[in-house]
């Protein structure tokens, strides 16, 4: 057995085993950290195909963002997950009705599945000759779709900022700061001196 197909084995069964306990585990921080060794043995499995840019993205995406942030959550809100998997118990049949039939499917796909005669081919013309997955990447998305690629970045900043305005709401019962106020403020005016005597107070 070779180090790659070693390699492929070892990341494989880390992904069922890490998805496996990030469904079973009672304890809702062990299971974000199942689900990060989930996502880190899959930016492996991108790696051993080739595809470094994806196993990056997910690691800095899913990891370093969406996994940290779900840890954060779990961490600091007060969420009584007791009853709360009481509640989920109810629809126990339905989830496992849908298991059986994602499996079923699962079944089907890999038994129909083959291996293209021209796969290699035709992700060998993508790249040019001696340029990195990473690099041609970069050259396809920076220049050929450098208008396109710019697009969907403002329409996700436009999404963003929708967002924010939408659950923005300015509460009168909190004090909030002015910066305008605290610039303008004449240091002559916002101290006063006190001369206190000894064994008196203010």
């Amino acid at each position: 057995m070779t180090i790659a197909a070693l390699a492929f084995y070892l990341f494989a069964i880390c992904v069922i085993v890490g998805g496996l306990f990030t469904v079973v585990s009672r304890n809702p921080v062990h299971s974000v950290l199942w689900l990060i060794l989930a996502f880190l043995s899959s930016a492996g499995l991108f790696v051993l195909l080739g595809a470094e840019f994806v196993a990056m993205l997910l690691v800095i995406v899913y990891v370093g963002a969406v996994a940290v942030l779900f840890l954060f959550v779990v961490m600091m809100l007060d969420v009584d997950f007791a009853e709360l998997k009481a509640e989920m118990a109810q629809y126990m049949p339905l989830a496992l009705l849908i298991g059986v039939v994602l499996l079923m499917q699962f079944g089907m796909a890999v038994g129909a599945w083959q291996a293209s005669d021209v796969a290699e081919a035709q992700r060998a013309a993508v790249a040019p000759e001696g340029v990195q997955n990473t690099e041609a990447l970069g050259l396809l998305i920076y220049d050929q779709y450098f208008l396109l690629f710019q697009l969907a970045g403002l329409i996700l900043l436009v999404a963003m900022i929708g967002a924010i305005v939408l659950t923005l709401r300015h509460r009168k019962d909190v004090k909030r700061q002015n910066v305008l106020a605290q610039m303008w403020r004449d240091p002559a005016e916002a101290m006063e001196l006190k001369d206190v005597k000894p064994g008196q107070g203010l």
